[in-house]
């Protein structure tokens, strides 16, 4: 037998660095840096003249949990529905705050249109792609002074995909002139940290207040991310909007994401994210909302909903059952959520365990709030359910069966387990 030992003085619990420093910028009564937590934000993917179609999906964005949500004004029929679309979304009870996206034409269009300019709770502007030569520096100040006057905050969004490129050959001539041995991927990261810096000043000179801009530097891939934010967080105390520019589909962008972004946040870097995610075909838009919910839940950044671990199965697990039943469990906390977190405090750190057989089930069920072991292949058909570590009940019977019993578990634990909220006063809700 091994001797005994004591656990490693260095072997504890990761905890995420203390955020870093910022200054703070309200976002139409959302505070994005100075100590906030990190927001969560998406982009609506509709034509932002459909009216109809853009304030379902913003609403739909809201309430899966984006706090902010971003909407391209690209015309002025765009930059006419906007006051529209945010009173639909305020006649619905939603508040969410609405971010225009400019690009090309932003001057004209906040000029033009100054209804668009007040509906708009933050202007994001790509420095990159306002103009060229001296109409770039005219062109981004006009949007600065709108959102000057009107109060409102921007973001100066850099891409490397559209960076100023007279910048860039000549940060390109001086590596050459001067030899000093830069590759092209690190001009381009620098070009885009000084576009960003000087921008911010600019603003600053067209009336902006330190606390009404955010700064991005997005790019398309982790590693070079890694590296601009980094130095940006070193440059600046403005708040960072931190997330790939173009992520990609699926797996590949959900991986991409996840491994720049948690090295990131994990230092204290990033004070809202946005995992821009490819949809499929007539896909959820809302995956992008979620995938960032699940990456600062894992690293214990926030909670948002109860986590449901699910065994991945293997040669033990032939039936179907406990995948099946993982995806419901899954689907009804989502589903379930929005009332319950009306109405119960702190339900979202609740724990759920959805297993497929003896190995590693019990274990895991008992280590959840709620857990569910399902017998493995051979084994006796009948499921034991974990409550709070403790034996609860054996449950039998089919899929469907399962799922509802299981189902009504997890809605009388949340009903005795988790305390009612106070009910929003009339004051409060405006009535």
């Amino acid at each position: 037998m091994p001797a005994a030992s004591t656990p490693s003085a260095g072997l504890h619990s990761f905890e995420p660095a203390p955020r870093r420093r910022t200054v703070g910028v309200d976002v139409g009564g959302v505070q994005v840096g100075g100590g906030a937590p990190v927001v969560v934000q998406s982009m609506s993917n509709t034509d932002t003249v459909d009216v109809e179609s853009t304030f379902r999906q913003c609403l739909e964005l809201a309430q899966a949990g984006s706090e902010l949500v971003r909407i391209t004004v690209n015309t002025a029929e765009a930059a006419r529905a906007v006051p529209e679309i945010k009173k639909r979304l305020l006649g619905a009870g939603c508040a969410v705050p609405i971010v225009g996206d400019f690009h090309y034409n932003g001057h004209r269009l906040l000029a033009a249109y100054p209804d668009c300019a007040r509906a708009l709770d933050k202007y994001r502007i790509n420095p990159g792609n306002v103009g060229y030569g001296k109409r770039r520096d005219e062109q981004f100040s006009v949007i600065c002074k709108v959102a000057a006057e009107k109060g409102k905050p921007v973001r100066i969004g850099v891409n490397a995909g559209s960076l100023n490129q007279e910048l860039v050959m000549l940060k390109m001539q001086e590596n050459t002139d001067h030899d000093l041995g830069f590759s092209a991927e690190e001009i381009y990261n620098e070009c885009m940290l000084i576009s960003a810096l000087e921008s911010t000043e600019l603003a600053r000179e067209c009336g902006l207040r330190q606390d009404q801009i955010i700064i991005s530097c997005k790019v398309s891939r982790p590693r070079d991310l890694v590296a601009t934010y980094r130095e940006l967080a070193r440059r600046t105390e403005q708040p960072l909007h931190l997330g790939l520019t173009e992520a990609g589909m699926g797996i590949k962008g959900l991986v991409w994401s996840s491994s720049a972004m948690a090295l990131l946040l994990a230092e204290g870097i990033g004070d809202t994210i946005r995992i821009s995610l490819t949809p499929r075909p007539g896909g959820d838009r809302r995956e992008e909302v979620y995938a960032c919910m699940e990456l600062l839940q894992s690293l214990g950044i926030r909670a948002f909903m109860p986590a449901v671990t699910a065994c991945p199965g293997c040669g033990r697990t032939t039936s179907t059952t406990f995948q099946e039943l993982s995806e419901r469990v899954e689907g009804y906390v989502r589903e379930k959520m929005p009332e319950w977190k009306e109405r119960y405090e702190g339900v979202e750190t609740m724990t759920l365990a959805v297993m497929g057989c003896i190995v590693n089930g019990p274990g895991e069920s008992k280590a959840a709030n709620l857990g569910i072991s399902l017998p493995g292949t051979g084994e006796e058909p009948n499921c034991p359910v974990f409550i709070d570590g403790q034996p609860f009940a054996r449950l039998k019977g089919g899929y469907d069966e399962l799922a509802v019993a299981f189902q009504a578990i997890i809605d009388d634990y949340v009903a005795t387990r988790y305390p009612r909220r106070e009910p929003a006063s009339p004051a409060a809700t405006g009535s």
